[in-house]
């Protein structure tokens, strides 16, 4: 699905096809894989149920997912370079393929702990695309691209220093998803620590085309709660994500009571 102006557009609550011939044969496959879908499900038992965490199960990876291709999309669009699959003797269509893999993939460690879980989201990714990836690609190609996958799932990690710009994608998209949607299950449960609160403070997340850089990201709050997510979280995973140059995040805190602007921050 795209807007008027050929930029693809998202629901968080869909799947849709994406302008790729090769995600879009690859995609499907994964998302309908019985292992998978499965371990989408448990990695939010550590995270939420046992440390009481914001969402990490399928609807925070469906979310990661479609903001990772997104920005992926208006960074294209906007002249930048990505150098993992390029580096590796990969085609230009594998860059979002490696950006959808990782996104699904990224926090499937959680199974084992919430603690260092991007560590442990190697190996399991490991087995995955061992499996998945020979339907698609030669030995050669599905090595390169389970190579180019597997860093950029342990570099959204901000412990870890991304080397490709697929990886900051996959980076800073992990911290996109900060709508109070994801403290849901936290909140509803009494949970209000500092990302339960500062996460049901923000309102809106949006991704457009910028003025100066690529892209813009747009994030409304409704209380200073929400600076926590920006300025800390998001912040965090921008740093180091090889995208810092080409991405403007400006956030606006307005009061719930009225629209008067008290407070913007700008990244």
């Amino acid at each position: 699905m795209s807007d008027l102006n050929g930029t693809r557009t998202y629901d968080p609550d869909a799947e849709h096809a994406f302008p790729d011939e090769r995600l879009n044969e690859i995609l499907p496959h994964l998302l309908d894989d019985p292992e998978v879908t499965t371990l989408l499900e448990a990695q939010n038992v550590n995270a939420v149920t046992r440390k009481g965490y914001n969402d990490h199960g399928p609807k925070h990876i469906s979310i990661v997912r479609n903001r990772a291709l997104q920005l992926y999309d208006l960074l294209k669009r906007g002249g930048c370079e990505f150098n993992g699959a390029a580096e590796q003797g990969l085609d230009e269509a594998d860059e979002s393929v490696i950006v959808a893999l990782a996104a699904t993939l990224h926090d499937i460690g959680h199974v084992v702990h919430r603690d260092d879980h991007a560590y442990y989201s190697i190996p399991l990714a490991a087995d995955i695309l061992d499996r998945l990836l020979p339907e698609f690609y030669d030995t050669k190609s599905a090595v390169r691209v389970k190579a180019e996958t597997l860093h950029a799932i342990l570099c959204h990690h901000t412990e870890e220093t991304p080397l490709t710009r697929e990886a900051g994608v996959i980076r800073v998209a992990d911290a996109l998803d900060m709508e109070r949607g994801r403290s849901r299950i936290p909140y509803e449960k009494g949970g209000r620590g500092i990302n339960t609160l500062s996460s049901q403070a923000i309102t809106s997340v949006v991704l457009r085309e910028g003025d100066s850089v690529p892209v813009l990201v747009e994030i409304e709050m409704v209380n200073a709660a929400g600076v926590y997510q920006v300025d800390n979280l998001l912040k965090s995973k921008l740093r180091d994500s090889m995208l810092e140059g080409e991405i403007r995040i400006v956030a606006i805190n307005t009061k719930s009571d009225d629209s008067q602007l008290v407070e913007r921050i700008e990244l």
